[in-house]
C-alpha cells in the first residue's frame, strides 16, 4: 500500500490541507497483476503496465463527467491517492476479470485495474488476494529509455518489491498526468501512454530529485521509510 504525500499541481483534485486529506474517508485503487506460475511477466514490463493502467483509468469515460466510476475517483482524490498491488493466476484471475475494471496488457504483463473501493470495503474477490511478497524479475538485460519518452525514475537507494514498485510507479504516472497541459495530456492518451520505468544511476538522482519534476514521497505504511522519495516523474511536456 501506498499514498503521495507532494505537493498537488495547481489542478489536481489533491486536497490542500493533508489534514483534510486524512480526515476525508479513505478510498484505494485496487489493481492485480497477473503471475502464472510457469509465465511470469518481467519486472519492468509490470511496472511500465501498471503505470499505463492507472492513466487508463484516470481517463477512462466511466472514470470523468458523470460517469459511472466518476464520484469514486472522485472521493479517492479528495483523500489520499492509496493504490494497492494484488497478484492473481488461473481461477483467481479469472474471478477478477470478472468483476468491473479494466485490463491494460504490456508485453508480458496483464495488470487489470479496478474503480476506486472504500479502505475496509474491497470485494471478496480481491481481498482473498495476496499484496505481500509480490516480486519479479527481468529475465533480459532492460535497455535504456527512450530519450523523449516519459520517464518514471525509481531511486536507486531503496530496495521495493514488484507490487510496492508498481504502486509508486502507478503515483509518478498520475503526478505526471496532473501537471501537463490539456494540449500535452491529448498527446499521450492518443499515443497510447507510452512511458518507461527505469531506476535512476544514483549520480543523477539527486539533479532529478531537485529539478522541479514531480516527485512521490512514501506515507511509509509499508517496506520503506515515511517520507522517502520513491520516483521522479520526467514528462518531456514538464520540463
Amino acid at each position: 500500500m501506498s499514498d503521495d504525500r507532494t505537493t498537488p499541481a495547481p489542478d489536481s483534485p489533491f486536497r490542500p490541507d493533508p489534514g483534510a486529506r486524512d480526515a476525508a474517508p479513505q478510498f484505494v485503487l485496487p489493481l492485480v497483476v497477473r503471475i502464472e506460475r510457469a509465465a511470469p511477466p518481467a519486472r519492468t514490463d509490470a511496472l511500465e503496465t501498471a503505470a499505463r493502467a492507472v492513466l487508463v483509468m484516470l481517463t477512462d469515460e466511466r472514470s470523468v463527467g458523470e460517469g459511472e466510476w466518476a464520484r469514486a475517483i472522485r472521493d479517492w482524490q479528495d483523500a489520499r491517492i492509496r493504490k494497492v498491488v494484488r497478484r492473481a493466476r488461473g481461477a483467481e484471475w479469472r474471478r477478477a476479470e470478472a468483476l468491473p475494471g479494466i485490463t491494460v496488457t504490456g508485453k508480458s504483463a496483464e495488470v487489470r485495474v479496478f474503480p476506486p473501493v472504500p479502505l475496509d470495503g474491497w470485494p471478496k474477490e480481491l481481498a482473498r488476494l495476496q499484496v505481500s511478497g509480490t516480486d519479479l524479475d527481468d529475465p533480459d538485460p532492460v535497455p535504456p529509455a527512450d530519450p523523449g519518452v516519459p520517464a518514471l525514475w525509481l531511486n536507486p537507494d531503496l530496495g521495493m518489491s514488484a507490487g510496492k514498485a508498481m504502486a509508486q510507479a502507478g503515483h509518478g504516472a498520475q503526478l505526471a498526468w496532473w501537471g501537463l497541459s490539456p494540449e500535452a495530456r491529448r498527446t499521450w492518451h492518443d499515443t497510447g501512454f507510452p512511458l518507461a520505468v527505469r531506476t535512476a544511476a544514483p549520480s543523477d538522482w539527486t539533479a532529478l530529485t531537485t529539478s522541479g519534476l514531480p516527485t512521490v514521497r512514501d506515507a511509509g505504511y509499508t517496506e520503506i521509510a515515511p517520507g522517502s522519495c520513491t520516483v521522479v516523474a520526467d514528462h518531456p511536456a514538464l520540463r
